[in-house]
């Protein structure tokens, strides 16, 4: 299945608006095409994990890449139009460095393989840089409800 930009961003929007735990973090759409996502969390004194340093929590950013993760597959490429969504099997985060206090957080992920039943994923999360990352991200999703698919 092939979806047109709106399409895609209006998916993308709908997941970051009505997934409560990403409205409850504020998590924003950017952008997403062909098995890559981009979502934001912009800084909030309300999502820092230590007062003292301003940093976010890890537990923010774990949730900005599972839940890009999960927006690339839904925009790759032969994702089944008759899928009902995707759910984490797997999902192991390298956490490199501590987020910078006061910048949004990007997160970006690739679904780089598609099979009947599971969606294969990378991602990281980053401030403005992608090749200095806060985390990497390494992912394997269920696909609900799609043919094939074991439950």
């Amino acid at each position: 299945m092939s979806l047109d930009p709106e399409t895609l961003g209006m998916i993308g929007a709908r997941m970051a608006r009505d997934t409560p735990q990403s409205a409850a973090l504020g998590i924003r759409f950017v952008s997403a095409q062909g098995g890559v996502a981009v979502l934001e969390v912009p800084y909030s004194v309300e999502l820092v994990g230590d007062p003292g340093t301003g940093v976010l929590a890890e537990g923010v950013v774990t949730t900005l890449l599972d839940h890009v993760c999960g927006l690339a597959i839904v925009t790759a490429e032969g994702f089944p139009a008759n899928a009902g969504g995707t759910a984490t099997l797997d999902l192991r985060i390298d956490y490199m460095r501590p987020a910078e206090p006061g910048r949004s957080v990007f997160g970006r992920a690739h679904c780089y393989k598609l099979t009947r039943s599971i969606g294969f994923v990378r991602a990281s999360a980053y401030e403005s840089d992608p090749d200095d990352p806060i985390a990497t991200a390494q992912a394997a999703f269920a696909l609900m409800d799609a043919p094939g698919a074991q439950p």
